[in-house]
């Protein structure tokens, strides 16, 4: 890797330099010249580890402080205060700097400044009086620090982008290429499998875990989590080797690497895990060295995000990274339709059960209409059948009696076929219909519905939205006709901008919203529920107002385009 090849070069001509140094001021010893060789033996030994493949931190750590340990007693060989190794300090910090950023490369100096004055005054070499040059020492050195540090940090991002580019064209090769494909398919496969959102959340963390194994078995290290935003803050949906106390966590999600990875809409690396303002939260990173956090996004809205951490340093090569955020869109896909899925399942349920709800009207209002009325024929029939001989007269006006219930019972008949579909509304529209309703009302019940519409107002409804707002305005008239005693019924169809609106207002005795809204679960009738769940059918909004001996006024709006849906459903939105 590039940073490994400018730590060995430094290094090389870090320890080449040293003895030329030494012996140009005339400070080259014998035990100077052991230690340089011990420090050469130390290095080739560091770079064999490093080969092997692993590089956990620890050994990235204790190289920094065995080379600080070096040069040390290099300087400590060589004089102290007229020694010309000061600059040796520089190769630990060097290091630290390219591994982990400017300010691991200024605290290593200064604990190695810090560690060389212990040196110095343990040892007799320094006294009191030598704070001043060592001051200048440690300023001199600690500026050339920030210089040094500030072309390393250049270094460290460049050698990273050399990284992700030879990352990136290492798969150049077609079998490469064929694995890396063929995992993306198959996960994709797996997760479009099912529809169950339960299931998809399980798979997804179970995909990625065995796309990036490199043996074929699941690293067992792998701490995976998928936290999915509700009400603002993410929560913890699904988890691998998560502690039982992390399930319980909530976060913001707007600060630490989940907050980059969130507002760039693209995976981001920490280094740091235990001290992010977000993730020092989750117990189970608190041994981990490197996290990976990518948003599960589509372009409109951000549904969560992915979280993995693992305890070695640098597993998130550029190759793992690049394969989990091509699953994470596979992941967002799935989720997107598993969503929609149990979102059909809920929207059936309450069609299924206004259904269910029409049909037990229709029973109650044939046990209460009809049925009694076929009751009281089917008597005074039996009645008038025995007056025949005895008093013909008064078994005619017992006819007519009849005749008069038959008449009433027809209506009655007719108008609920009525409700139950209105032919009119399919070939005339919902103003017809309505006007056809308040007919029907003042025929069987004598109720005054009046209808106040233009005849085009409801042409921007589609026919389903119309039958919807119909059966609305028929559920409020029907209520208002049963239970406010009113004299006058007002239904009002209007055009506000690109919304429609529909005012079901009558003069009857009122109620309390909210006395009612309290306990309408423990009610016969489920008109006002059957009301709203209409109204949200056609992604509208009820509202209802009234106040007891003041009427009762429904109001249903119902968005004509997409951006007055937008605006109707902002909080805050006045209608």
């Amino acid at each position: 890797m590039p940073i490994d090849w400018i730590n060995l070069t430094v290094r090389a001509l870090a320890l080449a330099a040293l003895p030329l140094v030494a012996g140009l001021y005339g400070k080259l010893s014998s035990l100077l010249i052991y230690l340089l060789g011990v420090w050469l033996v130390f290095t080739i030994i560091i770079s064999l580890a490093r080969r092997s493949g692993r590089e956990p931190r620890w050994l990235e750590i204790a190289t920094i402080g065995f080379d600080i340990g070096f040069a040390v007693a290099a300087i400590r060989l060589s004089g102290i205060l007229d020694s010309p190794l000061w600059w040796s300090l520089l190769i630990g910090p060097l290091r630290a700097g390219l591994a982990f950023g400017l300010p691991s490369m200024l605290l290593t100096t200064g604990l190695g400044l810090a560690l060389l004055a212990m040196v110095g005054v343990i040892s007799g070499g320094v006294g009191l009086w030598a704070l001043i040059p060592v001051g200048m020492y440690t300023g001199v050195l600690m500026i050339a620090t920030a210089i040094v540090g500030a072309l390393a940090e250049q270094v460290r991002q460049a050698a990273h982008l050399f990284e992700r580019q030879q990352g990136i064209g290492s798969r150049s090769t077609w079998e490469h290429e064929r694995q890396w494909a063929r995992k993306i398919f198959d996960a994709a496969a797996n997760l479009s499998a099912t529809l169950d959102l339960e299931l998809v959340l399980d798979l997804a963390l179970d995909t990625c875990a065995q796309a990036i194994a490199e043996s074929g078995s699941v690293d067992t290290e792998l701490v995976s989590a998928l936290l999915l935003f509700t009400d603002d803050r993410l929560y913890v949906a699904s988890a691998r080797r998560l502690d039982h106390a992390d399930w319980r966590v909530s976060l913001h999600g707007d600060q630490g690497v989940i907050g980059e990875a969130v507002n760039a809409g693209a995976p981001r690396l920490s280094g740091k895990p235990r001290s992010d303002p977000e993730l020092r939260h989750l117990g189970a990173l608190q041994d981990c060295y490197e996290a990976l956090c990518i948003p599960i996004a589509s372009t409109l809205e951000t549904y969560g995000v992915l979280l993995f951490a693992h305890p070695e340093a640098r597993y998130f090569s550029v190759e793992r990274v690049e394969l989990l955020e091509a699953l994470t869109h596979q992941i967002t896909i799935a989720l997107q339709n598993a969503q929609l899925y149990r979102e059909l399942e809920q929207e059936k349920e309450r069609i299924t059960e206004i259904q269910d709800e029409a049909r037990k009207k229709l029973a109650r209002d044939l046990h209460d209409g009809p049925t009694q009325t076929v009751a009281a024929i089917a008597m005074t029939i039996n009645f008038a059948r025995r007056l025949v001989e005895r008093d013909p007269k008064a078994a005619t006006e017992e006819l007519l009696k009849v005749e008069t219930l038959a008449r009433n019972t027809t209506r009655e008949i007719r108008h609920m076929l009525f409700t139950l579909r209105p032919l009119i509304l399919e070939s005339r529209g919902l103003v017809a219909a309505l006007g056809q309703l308040s007919e029907k009302m003042y025929d069987t019940h004598k109720q005054n519905v009046i209808i106040e519409a233009e005849p085009e107002v409801a042409d921007d409804l589609d026919l389903g939205k119309q039958g919807v707002v119909f059966y609305i305005a028929e559920e409020a008239i029907n209520n208002a006709r049963k239970h406010a005693e009113a004299e006058h019924i007002w239904v009002r169809l209007k055009r506000r901008g690109d919304q429609f609106v529909l005012e079901v207002e009558d003069d009857g005795v009122g109620f309390n919203v909210g006395a009612v809204d309290s306990n309408y679960e423990q009610r016969g009738s489920l008109g006002m529920v059957n009301m709203r769940e209409r109204t949200e059918l056609v992604n509208g909004e009820f509202n209802i107002r009234s106040s007891e001996g003041d009427g009762t006024c429904i109001t249903v709006i119902v968005p004509l385009m997409e951006a007055s849906l937008e605006r109707l459903h902002q909080p805050g939105s006045a209608n």
